[in-house]
């Protein structure tokens, strides 16, 4: 799952870029100007910041292909990176409903679905409950001195 999850953010990476690339000769190409703001200084920011998130994509995937040839739940500053990408995909996908329609929100879900899959398929591991899978009674239970809560036995010289 991670890796599936790491392909589809490389592809939404370079989508980002091209995109950011996109409006940037548009801007540039129509001296276009927000409040004063140089058309060249405009294309330049559309650009860096397409840039900046397409690498903060890519490395994101490279977290998940880490995650998933180690076979590992992420720990640390990659867990928290993915999750601030998952939250970022949530965000997006809020705004892509009113700006740009409802297949760009469902795009973004099934990105957002990707990573919390993964963030909770390989999520930390729990110790069984009943014991291991050769029927051994877990520890604490009847060999190490009988259930905690069953009786307790007097204290010496109570009578």
């Amino acid at each position: 799952m991670a890796l599936v999850a790491a392909v589809v953010l490389v592809l939404e990476a370079c989508g980002i870029v091209l995109l950011n690339w996109i409006l940037s000769i548009v801007v540039d190409k129509q001296q276009m100007s927000l409040a004063g703001l140089d058309p060249r200084a405009m294309s330049a920011g559309s650009w860096i910041a397409g840039a900046v998130f397409g690498l903060y994509l890519v490395f994101c995937a490279a977290l998940l292909v880490r995650t998933g040839v180690r076979d590992r739940a992420p720990v640390g500053f990659a867990r928290i990176v993915l999750i601030s990408a998952a939250v970022v995909h949530g965000i997006v996908g809020a705004l892509a409903v009113g700006l740009a329609g409802w297949p760009a929100f469902l795009a973004v879900m099934v990105v957002l679905g990707l990573l919390v899959l993964t963030l909770v398929a390989y999520g930390e591991g729990r110790a069984p409950a009943s014991g291991d899978a050769a029927g051994e009674p877990p520890a604490g239970g009847p060999s190490a001195g009988g259930p905690p809560n069953g009786p307790r036995p007097a204290a010496p010289g109570a009578a």
